[in-house]
């Protein structure tokens, strides 16, 4: 009976974590209400208030977990890696409620006063370990410090899909992101990996577009003039 009370505990805070997800994604932190909440979690108050103490221990809830239905891609090592882990999280952004509501909330903390940062460092951890990968495959330069880059990854990966949720509701998230690695892979890449990366996003009706970064566009230009 314990187990089945637990069970149904647990199944109680899902359905309202992912309700306010919902609210918070549609109408932000102050215009979700407590209410509209619960209607949309179909639950009660005592409930909610059980799981969260507050709208605000909600809000942080959802930024906290935002990752968690994420499966990222499982491929090649490295730079390879990271390029197709960001452009998945930037098709995910497109249809993920809960992670597109805990990157909301924790965009727009001075509205909750929510103050939280390690989902920040969250992924910044992610980012540099996939970075000190690379750097033990010879694929980054020698300047290329892996922190620093990470951190410098995250502040352009937000503010990317920032500016596309304002102009598209992230409509060109997944090219913008393939725009913005274009550029900044020149100044972290080898020359010789910079001619094996493939930026590979989901085109027109979910089929999947292979983008050759630039320095493998120059090498077949090159080659194409000799």
């Amino acid at each position: 009976m314990a187990r089945v009370r637990q069970d149904r505990a647990v199944s109680t805070r899902e359905t309202i974590l992912r309700a306010a997800a919902q609210v918070f994604d549609e109408c932000g932190y102050s215009g979700a209400g407590i209410n509209s909440i619960l209607e949309r979690a179909g639950t009660t108050a005592g409930a909610l208030y059980f799981h969260f103490k507050s709208k605000e221990g909600l809000a942080r809830a959802v930024v906290l977990e935002q990752a968690a239905d994420l499966a990222f891609p499982e491929g090649e090592a490295g730079l390879q890696q990271l390029l197709d882990s960001t452009m998945y999280l930037a098709a995910e952004l497109q249809s993920n409620v809960l992670l597109r509501a805990g990157v909301k909330l924790a965009v727009e903390q001075g509205e909750s006063g929510l103050r939280e940062f390690a989902v920040y460092e969250y992924w910044v951890d992610q980012f540099a370990a996939e970075l000190r990968t690379a750097r033990e495959m010879g694929q980054l330069l020698p300047e290329v410090d892996e922190g620093q880059f990470a951190r410098v990854l995250v502040a352009s990966f937000t503010g990317t899909q920032v500016m596309s949720k304002i102009s598209t509701g992230h409509a060109d998230l997944p090219e913008q992101i393939a725009l913005m690695w274009r550029y900044l892979l020149r100044a972290i890449a080898t020359p010789q990996a910079l001619g094996e990366l493939v930026i590979v996003r989901e085109g027109a009706g979910g089929a999947k577009e292979a983008d050759r970064t630039a320095a493998a566009d120059e090498a077949a230009e090159s080659a194409e003039s000799a």
